[in-house]
């Protein structure tokens, strides 16, 4: 119970519930044949699937948490007031849904005047759940978790996350992601955010560099990262404001474990320097 009465346990409980029912649902469906369509700018996708998830999941929120203000991915913001918000994300990785590739995630996110208090992100092919609670640390189908430290002075693996609305030719995004494949090992781009920050959590792999990344996908994924021992800077070494304002925001960060954060920074505030230059 926090200092407001909120039952952080039991908001914690419903979007767990919440993230496996969609899991479970799109798992169903995504066997079958779906309707696709492309969205905003033309490059983004969202499904029948993706509204199907959505509506489910507002229901069970709107069920236990009448009153909870409630941001989604298709629908925008829901009635609600107060300093509660949740952030559903009902299909991350629609892209990779659309052409058969196993890769996408349900990510709910509870936040108190911004700052996110719970999250959840579902691995729906997997059917596998991580959860966290500011300050609780995280929890996946083993238990409790704590990130794995790299292996000294070897080469890093990274997740590159680019916001959908980012041009093809943004001189600094083209400039970063470049810099990034040369100086590590490799740069995974998987389209489903919240899975490259289970991937970080878990130390499947060492950092993250983010790029004009929309919140929807994020802040779900991140809280659980940073439970596990995963620190963020802005990508020229200042402190990143973790809040959750409009969805309009985008957000670019480094993540990583405090042994490697600083070889992250190097790389994207020399470009930084050189491009201000």
């Amino acid at each position: 119970m926090d200092g407001k009465g909120l039952d952080l346990e039991l908001a914690s409980s419903v979007s767990i519930e919440a993230a496996e029912a969609a899991g479970a649902l799109l798992r169903e469906q995504a066997l079958g044949a779906f309707e696709v369509r492309t969205k905003g700018n033309g490059d983004d996708l969202v499904t029948e699937l993706d509204l199907a998830s959505e509506a489910l999941i507002v229901s069970r929120l709107r069920g236990a948490f009448p009153a909870h203000r409630i941001v989604t991915e298709e629908a925008g913001e829901l009635p609600g007031s107060g300093p509660w918000t949740w952030l559903v994300d009902p299909l991350d990785g629609t892209n990779n849904l659309a052409i058969g590739l196993a890769v996408f995630a349900v990510g709910i996110v509870l936040c108190e005047v911004g700052l996110p208090m719970v999250s959840v992100v579902h691995d729906v092919p997997a059917a596998t759940t991580w959860s966290a609670r500011r300050g609780g640390g995280v929890h996946g189908p083993w238990g409790p978790l704590r990130v794995r430290h790299p292996v000294k002075d070897r080469r890093l693996t990274l997740a590159w996350i680019q916001g959908h609305d980012v041009a093809r030719d943004d001189a600094l995004a083209v400039a970063l992601k470049a810099r990034l494949d040369r100086e590590s090992k490799r740069v995974l781009g998987l389209w489903a955010p919240l899975l490259s920050w289970v991937m970080a959590a878990r130390g499947d792999i060492d950092g993250i560099v983010a790029y004009k990344a929309g919140g929807m996908d994020l802040h779900a994924g991140l809280l659980i990262a940073q439970e596990a021992g995963i620190e963020t800077r802005c990508l020229d070494g200042g402190a990143f404001d973790e809040r959750f304002a409009s969805v309009d925001d985008r957000y670019s960060l480094v993540a990583g474990t405090p042994a490697i954060l600083d070889r992250l920074l190097d790389l994207t505030a020399d470009e930084l320097k050189a491009f201000a230059r």
